[in-house]
């Protein structure tokens, strides 16, 4: 323990001059556990410290082979192990300049113990969520029915909402707001996105009734849907698609659903194109508009990120290209886009890659960075870099 006479001594061998110096003295000195290595620091932004603040949690998300994550309750962020060349200290207690200063009876000499050390710290950066992994585990059993015999014998797993939280590396509202926009709804506790036959045959079920009753598509009853198609289907999934393909309101006290007519004539082209590998184009919009429902318009800026045109071809031809079938990471994502074509105009490659841009990044910035630019007949395209 150090005494002041030490310390002054110190100070002049030093050549220091204590008058320029506070007049408090801090002593350090390695505690006991000091070496046992256990201590990590994370460096975190204001509104991170003002959640743990409020006494929210912070999760690390991630299994053994992936990159952990770091999540609030609505943002995620990558986990960056930085190195310092200054050895950074742990001192319980430890009085700051402006907390000496503010206490003018802080002249005597202050020993403090060193409960740890670092040499690094954990960085924190705004990432994209990883949700790919969400719509994979989902459809390794998609819901069929429940007539279903696959459905009452399938070994595969069901995920409730606790479970997605420990296996997929996003924030819970991030989670919850990408079961709803991928259409997943909840069956006996479990999580589950809808077969796709199985989901058109309930969306052919509702335009039927609405073409049968000549209601009008921004005005449809969810009442009188369920009294007719209850028979035919649970209830609840008839619900479920008009949540899925409609906009529920309230008029007058009832329920009502104004129908999209862009994500249902979306489904239908994926129903058409799903089994053909290459669809002549004009013989395609001719028949995508046959089958969708009387009253409603097909356009090909319905597709984008579903399917794409391939105008080189003579016949123009369009292919079924899933935004959601391909790879999450930047530069996979990018090396399959030009594997499938070799080169793209902006316009075409956006719907494929939008998903990509991270905060207050633009498709600019990432086809800058993944990809080069030339001129083809007046036309500004990109190719692999």
């Amino acid at each position: 323990m150090r005494s002041r006479a030490e310390v002054d001594a110190t100070l002049q061998t030093a050549k220091l001059n204590p008058a320029e110096l506070l007049p408090a003295v801090q002593c350090l000195s390695f505690g006991p556990q000091a070496g046992s290595g256990e201590c990590c620091l994370l460096q975190l932004e204001p509104g991170l410290c003002a959640e743990l603040e409020a006494g929210r949690s912070l999760v690390i998300r991630g299994e053994k082979d992936e990159h952990a994550v770091l999540c609030s309750k609505d943002k995620t962020y990558d986990m960056k192990i930085a190195d310092t060349s200054n050895m950074l200290l742990f001192v319980p207690g430890c009085k700051t300049p402006e907390e000496l200063n503010a206490d003018p009876a802080s002249c005597n000499i202050i020993h403090s113990q060193i409960a740890g050390f670092s040499k690094n710290y954990w960085e924190l950066r705004r990432c994209r969520p990883k949700l790919k992994k969400l719509r994979k585990l989902l459809m390794e059993d998609p819901y069929e029915g429940p007539d279903s015999q696959k459905d009452q014998t399938s070994t595969f797993s069901k995920y409730t909402t606790e479970d997605l939280l420990s296996l997929i590396q996003a924030s819970e509202e991030e989670i919850l707001h990408q079961l709803q926009v991928i259409d997943a709804c909840k069956i006996e506790g479990y999580w589950r996105i809808l077969d796709f036959d199985y989901e058109m045959k309930l969306l052919s079920h509702v335009t039927q009734l609405i073409d049968s009753e000549s209601w009008p598509f921004s005005k449809v009853p969810l009442c009188a849907c369920l009294e007719e198609l209850g028979s035919l289907e649970p209830r609840e999934m008839i619900e479920h698609i008009l949540l899925s393909y409609g906009r529920k309101y309230v008029d007058d006290g009832e329920v009502f659903f104004e129908m999209r007519e862009d994500k249902i004539c979306r489904a239908i082209a994926q129903m058409l194109l799903q089994n053909a590998v290459k669809f002549n184009l004009s013989e395609f919009e001719e028949v995508w508009q046959q089958s969708v429902p009387e009253g409603m318009t097909t356009r090909l800026d319905q597709l984008q990120g579903l399917a794409l045109v391939d105008k080189s071809s003579r016949p123009e031809t369009i292919f079924l290209l899933k935004v959601e079938d391909l790879p999450e990471d930047n530069q996979e994502r990018f090396n399959s886009l030009f594997g499938i074509r070799e080169k793209w105009t902006e316009v075409d490659i956006t719907p494929y890659i939008q998903d990509l841009c991270a905060e207050k990044q633009t498709v600019g910035a990432l086809l800058t960075k993944y990809a080069r630019s030339s001129m083809l007949n007046g036309v500004k395209t990109f190719e692999m870099k």
